[in-house]
């Protein structure tokens, strides 16, 4: 790594965590810390060219970590494997202390009602809903389900 390039802080407390893992022979931790952490530096070398990733983009790739851990255990229910979905869960509970703090519906309901009055959408239907969608997207970034956002917009502006 050469000098002028900057670390994330996420990816720096996720490194550290692992060896911290490591020494306390926390197997669970460290593999879940080694998966996200080659997922990162897989999303730093895909594309044209090499990049460091910023924390927002950090928080993108454990984001989807997350969901493909929530999605896998649904799974693994479903073919009657309830051992190999506790460990997704178990992963997604280690994820979940690296992720912003999820917003509540009241917390998602109250910014999509501001975001509906501060474009004047109210009245307007379905043809409104990018221009809501784009005021609401950036405040709940990586702390609402992108679908429970769409359907509460949805839902306010009577769809």
């Amino acid at each position: 790594m050469r000098d002028n390039e900057v670390m994330s802080a996420l990816k720096d407390r996720l490194r550290s965590d692992l060896t911290t893992a490591i020494k306390a022979r926390d197997a669970l931790r460290a593999s879940t810390l080694r998966m996200v952490l080659t997922a990162i530096t897989n999303a730093e070398v895909a594309g044209k060219e090499a990049r460091e990733l910023t924390d927002d983009d950090i928080v993108t790739v454990l984001q989807s970590e997350a969901k493909k851990r929530r999605e896998s255990a649904e799974a693994f229910d479903a073919g009657d494997r309830p051992e190999l979905a506790q460990k997704e869960r178990e992963e997604a509970v280690i994820l979940a202390d690296y992720l912003p703090t999820p917003l509540t519906a009241d917390e998602v309901t109250a910014i999509v009602t501001a975001a509906v009055e501060s474009t004047g959408a109210a009245g307007e239907g379905m043809k409104a809903m990018g221009r809501v969608m784009g005021v609401v997207t950036p405040q709940v970034k990586g702390r609402a389900d992108g679908g429970v956002v769409a359907a509460e917009v949805k839902r306010q502006l009577g769809a």
